[in-house]
């Protein structure tokens, strides 16, 4: 006899946060928010896969999630000030975010004025990072073939920052005045040089990891696509065929968008440790960053809508009608969330000047 589904647990507000909550795109644990609400602090923000964001109470298996759109929650829960209530506007102002990643988080979290009483909590999660190893490497490659002059294939960034911990004080000044010299720093600044490169690099790993996660789902979405343009019957309906069409076009324009935005990071990374120096990279560092919440949103909204169309048809289970029924019901709804951006190419060619 089989097991049966176990009910959710509730959330307390005191708990960890979940692995799950710090590594995702489009869940929020809303405890690390300044919230008072009991109820809302054992809860979480998602995008659902219409990409409105939602208060979600309980999720478990066998029971579903218990999820309240943002516009309804002060009604629901009988709270007294209505969307007037503190807590409610915040999360009203949160939940049009379009990201809930770290990255974009620190950025757009700072931009609303909103101070977390405890700002680890927008930090990766341990299994993350270590997830993240082979990405940081093409990252920390250059970094230590220029300075220490040996390769590092296979070691971790945590790894590579301790080559300066030794327990030869004349190698360590050594090296040390050669990176100081190179970026035309202190050497008491370079701690927070390393810092501040494993983050901004970590966070472009971050999102090369959750496109390249992605792609096996928008494959399938894609054999979708030409599974209902290959009915005949169903290809005759003009109105899905212009939904579809408008779907793929904004789902290939994205993927071309973030796949060009991180490779010209890339590139500019490599081109950096050829004429290093503090400025050149924090000018770097400053372009990724404002390109946290574009790339962000648009790897959220993606992953939100493939994740919906993959739970409906499973190992391409389904048929072409049910695609078709699909793509009117859910996968158009929201769509307007996931517009391209305009070129950017003239702001990221500023990054080789």
């Amino acid at each position: 006899m089989s097991a049966l589904p176990q009910p959710a647990r509730p959330r307390q507000d005191d708990e960890p946060i979940s692995d799950e909550d710090r590594d995702s795109l489009h869940t929020l644990a809303i405890r690390i928010l300044p919230i008072r609400t009991s109820i809302f602090r054992r809860a979480r923000l998602v995008k659902n896969s219409h990409l409105d964001s939602a208060v979600e109470l309980f999720a478990g298996a066998g029971c579903g999630r218990g999820q309240i759109n943002l516009n309804e929650v002060a009604k629901f829960l009988g709270l007294q000030e209505g969307a007037g209530h503190p807590d409610v506007k915040l999360l009203q102002a949160v939940g049009d975010l379009p990201s809930f990643d770290v990255y974009s988080l620190r950025i757009q979290l700072r931009a609303l004025g909103i101070t977390l009483p405890d700002q680890s909590a927008l930090t990766l999660s341990a299994a993350k990072v270590e997830s993240l190893s082979a990405y940081m490497a093409s990252f920390t490659r250059p970094l230590v073939a220029e300075i220490f002059g040996r390769d590092t294939t296979g070691q971790r960034f945590h790894d590579i920052v301790g080559l300066f911990r030794t327990q030869n004080a004349a190698e360590v000044r050594a090296r040390l005045d050669t990176m100081a010299t190179r970026l035309g720093i202190a050497i008491e600044s370079i701690p927070k040089f390393l810092e501040d490169y494993g983050d901004i690099f970590m966070s472009l790993s971050y999102y090369r990891q959750c496109l390249d996660q992605l792609l096996p789902s928008v494959q399938s979405f894609m054999d979708g696509i030409a599974m209902v343009r290959a009915n005949h019957q169903i290809a005759q309906d003009r109105a899905l065929m212009d939904v579809v069409a408008t779907i793929e076009s904004t789902v290939n324009g994205q993927l071309a968008n973030i796949t060009g935005k991180i490779e010209s990071f890339e590139r500019s990374t490599n081109d950096m440790w050829r004429d290093l120096s503090a400025d050149r990279f924090r000018k770097i560092e400053a372009l990724i960053a404002r390109y946290h919440t574009s790339i962000g949103g648009a790897l959220c909204a993606m992953s939100v809508k493939m994740a919906a169309w993959t739970r409906q048809f499973p190992n391409n289970s389904g048929g072409a009608g049910g695609r078709a029924a699909f793509i009117m019901s859910d996968m158009r709804q929201g769509i307007e969330h996931m517009t391209v951006d305009k070129d950017d190419a003239p702001m990221l060619s500023a990054l080789n000047d």
